[in-house]
């Protein structure tokens, strides 16, 4: 038994390594292919709010004064009662690029974000589409102009970096980490020739694959996936670029309550069982081996406590979580120091945990419920 638990430690290990310095490590070594010779195309910016107001308040002047020759901004307000409508009625006036829709009813087998998202698709006049929610706020004046220069001819999806603000407290530094190492994983698969997925708070693509590949009709009943669903469905190597510019980062603001915070990782990971079966193949070996080698680890340093071996087995989780720390301290600055490096082990540790149990709840048999959020 204890040779079985050494071997899978070892394994584990490796499978962790091999990720860490060939997968994850081309976020470092990426360099980006930017647009700077063709005429700069329209862009529709697209955002569905439900009651949403306050937020459409902070966001819009910040869409409005985008640095960007030829955009317009899209508003789907999806069925709100908080007076979205009367103010996007009696103050959009002043807002020369905004246009807006209701939607006043969605049917109850449909995914009421995925509805109003293709309605504000239909309505858009330009062909580039760049979709963000309300609750965001773009970094920079440059935003649409920094993720379109990542559109070329052969590149027709552009994934964007959405962290979440820095605030106090445990869960505001949880979600801040899983942000970080989720953008890791699919930069870094983007990179590599695997994209599987996206974040609609900061995604560019193109209306034509959109109508191309009917939109999200695939899986139009499943609550969620209105990103990375669909990114895995259209995403490939030859389609997908990654857009790493600070000034295109779109910042967001997470969930201040456990519970809030729950549901939505739950949503997320339960929309991840539709994923390809090489991505849920690649992502689950990767959940499966860091909690294998924490589980291991913390098993075999009491049994070896008085064994020459129990340094061997140090010397390899050492290796393996400095080698990390080096791989994300370096793409910890390409992606505006989003996390304090110091205190990745600590993380590390609590992922493992955290990968179980959400692992063990997403296996759990549920029924959907059609939300927002």
């Amino acid at each position: 038994m204890v040779t079985l638990l050494l071997i899978i430690f070892i394994v584990s290990v490796a499978f962790q390594l091999y990720f860490i310095f060939f997968v994850f490590n081309k976020v470092n070594q990426y360099e980006m292919l930017k647009n700077k010779t063709r005429k700069p195309e329209g862009v529709s910016v697209i955002v569905c709010a439900w009651n949403e107001l306050e937020n459409l308040k902070s966001l819009l002047p910040l869409l409005n004064s985008q640095v960007y020759p030829i955009f317009e901004i899209i508003i789907v307000d999806d069925r709100s009662w908080d007076g979205t409508f009367d103010y996007l009625s009696t103050e959009c006036g002043e807002y020369e690029s905004v246009r807006f829709i209701k939607v006043e009813e969605t049917s109850c087998n449909l995914s009421s974000k995925k509805y109003a998202l293709t309605l504000g698709i239909k309505l858009a006049k330009y062909n580039n589409l760049l979709l963000t929610d309300a609750d965001c706020r773009p970094q920079s004046k440059n935003w649409i102009a920094g993720m379109a220069e990542c559109l070329t001819t052969d590149k027709e999806i552009v994934l964007g970096f959405s962290p979440y603000f820095k605030g106090k407290g445990f869960l505001n530094n949880l979600i801040r980490y899983e942000t970080f190492n989720t953008v890791i994983q699919y930069f870094s698969f983007a990179i590599s020739g695997m994209p599987y997925m996206g974040v609609g708070r900061n995604l560019m693509y193109r209306k034509s694959i959109f109508l191309k590949n009917e939109g999200f009709a695939k899986h139009i009943n499943i609550v969620g996936g209105d990103d990375d669903l669909f990114m895995n469905d259209i995403a490939n190597a030859n389609n997908t670029a990654v857009c790493l510019n600070p000034e295109t980062f779109m910042y967001s603001f997470p969930k201040t309550t456990w519970q809030t915070w729950y549901k939505q990782k739950s949503r997320h990971l339960s929309v991840s069982k539709h994923y390809k079966l090489q991505h849920k193949i690649n992502l689950g070996g990767l959940a499966t081996s860091q909690i294998l080698t924490w589980i291991c680890f913390v098993i075999l340093i009491p049994i070896f406590f008085h064994n020459p071996l129990i340094y061997w087995i140090l010397g390899i989780f050492l290796f393996r979580l400095i080698s990390q720390i080096i791989v994300f301290t370096k793409a910890n600055k390409r992606l505006d120091n989003t996390l304090e490096i110091i205190t990745l082990p600590f993380w590390d540790g609590i992922f493992a945990l955290y990968f179980l149990i959400m692992g063990i709840n997403n296996f759990i048999p549920r029924r959907q419920k059609m939300r927002w959020r």
